[in-house]
């Protein structure tokens, strides 16, 4: 399947599509390596209509890894895994992923002939550790990398992709296209010159008038005072326009100034 196809497994406007980011890594736990995949995940999930519900940070351990893998899988529609798909002793993903799936894993000849040419062109063997990167558990799709060539891959609903961000964000963006993909979340807000102690009982009352919209109050200090920004998200549109529409009415029949932020 090309990117220009349509997906034949494209969600109807109503179906939802939900998703958990994994993120694998001792160096992440340890604060030595400061995350940078996870609020990329949710923007671009997000805006390709995927709702991501769930986020878990694990160790370098095979065991953890299986666990969280197995509950995931088992959640939501889609995983999504970043970190440990690289040369060295420590990146265990793709054996932890094998094993979660009870799966064979071995040096997959796709992924040779990826590789191979790469390495030829600078003059670099391929040796057992960059080899490891060639391993892809039995059944996988591989996904594209386009910065560094050792692929990714998905199996079932889990996508397993590199944690070096630039990477692993090129391999996201051809993974997707194999992805079922549900009506996007839309999104407004508002902010009103106002904490949140004063619009809360409101609000409350608001939300439940419109339980098919989200809704979130985030208080905000500014150089003159509080500030609180209501923020209305929902993949019905008309649904979502009539709440923001009551809740601008509500506002000012209460006497609260407010003002329209992007979206």
């Amino acid at each position: 399947m090309t990117k220009t196809q349509a997906n034949p497994d494209q969600a109807t406007a109503k179906d939802e599509v939900t998703a958990a980011v994994l993120v694998i890594g001792d160096e992440i736990l340890s604060g030595r390596t400061k995350d940078r995949n996870i609020g990329y995940l949710a923007d671009h999930l997000t805006r390709s209509g995927i709702r991501l519900c769930e986020v878990r940070v694990v160790a370098d351990e095979e065991e953890a890894i299986v666990a969280a893998v197995n509950a995931l899988r088992a959640a939501y529609t889609y995983v999504f895994t970043t970190g440990g798909i690289g040369p060295t002793h420590d990146d265990i993903t793709a054996s932890a992923i094998a094993k979660a799936f009870g799966v064979p894993i071995d040096v997959d000849e796709r992924a040779l002939a990826l590789m191979r040419p790469y390495y030829e062109r600078r003059g670099l063997e391929l040796t057992p550790s960059r080899l490891r990167m060639a391993r892809i558990p039995e059944g996988a799709r591989l996904i594209r990398n386009s910065i560094s060539i050792a692929p990714g891959f998905q199996l079932d609903n889990v996508t397993v992709m590199a944690g070096v961000p630039e990477i692993m964000q090129v391999m996201l963006d051809d993974a997707l296209q194999y992805l079922r993909t549900g009506a996007r979340m839309l999104s407004e807000s508002i902010v009103v010159a106002a904490p949140e102690g004063d619009i809360a009982d409101m609000f409350a009352a608001h939300q439940a008038e419109f339980p098919d919209v989200a809704m979130g109050s985030y208080p905000k200090f500014v150089a003159d005072g509080l500030r609180c920004e209501l923020v209305l998200r929902s993949i019905d549109a008309e649904e979502l326009e009539k709440a923001m529409i009551s809740l601008r009415q509500k506002l000012a029949d209460s006497g609260i100034s407010f003002s329209k932020t992007e979206s």
